[in-house]
């Protein structure tokens, strides 16, 4: 069973969409900067898949709807890591004792890893996908957190960020280059490739630290 509620995360926040699956083995905080609008088809394509695999989900608008053009909030990592920590602080009490994994996009992605960096908090699992990792370069060896990072073959630039990312961070690590896919994974079955990854990656690293 699947229950929809719309939570209020503060002022700085779009009113974000919380999704509860009955019995969820965990909570997955999809991280990224869209400024507010509505979710992208192919974003709740990967929501529903996550949720078919038994994660409830929260989708995370780091933007407000008029930074939605404001490429210097855009990439602003640290300002959209305080965002999230603020976020991560307002959970709702349903779902605060759940499991805590992060899935982070774009910008969104570096945010995820400098809040991972600074404060844990008790997240057990990373994964990015597409994600500007550069703009979180100097926190990348303080991340201790089990961290995939999924890239499209056909987005050469990420890719050697990605790349680049990887031989510094110090954590448990894997990277996965999907084929056939670019940036924005709208080839057909890609973003199957990716949800899949996701979960088995999270699925993979419930156990607590330790």
């Amino acid at each position: 069973m699947l229950e929809h509620t719309i939570v209020q995360l503060g002022a700085s926040l779009a009113p974000a969409d919380l999704c509860q699956v009955s019995g969820a083995q965990g909570l997955i905080v999809c991280v990224h900067p869209h400024g507010g609008a509505n979710t992208s088809r192919r974003l709740q394509s990967v929501l529903l898949r996550l949720q078919a695999r038994g994660f409830s989900t929260l989708d995370l608008d780091l933007l407000a709807p008029e930074e939605a053009d404001d490429a210097e909030r855009l990439n602003d990592s640290e300002l959209l890591a305080q965002r999230l920590d603020h976020a991560l602080d307002l959970l709702p009490t349903s779902v605060r004792d759940l499991p805590l994994l992060l899935f982070g996009s774009d910008s969104g992605a570096a945010a995820m890893l400098r809040s991972a960096a600074c404060r844990p908090r008790g997240i057990r699992a990373l994964v990015s996908r597409s994600g500007r990792l550069d703009l979180a370069s100097d926190v990348l060896g303080d991340v201790r957190l089990p961290t995939l990072l999924v890239v499209a073959a056909g987005d050469p630039e990420i890719v050697e960020i990605n790349r680049q990312a990887f031989t510094r961070m110090r954590c448990e690590k894997r990277i996965d280059v999907v084929p056939r896919a670019t940036h924005h994974f709208l080839e057909a079955g890609t973003l199957d490739v990716v949800a899949q990854l996701a979960s088995d990656w999270f699925t993979g690293h419930l156990a607590p630290a330790g």
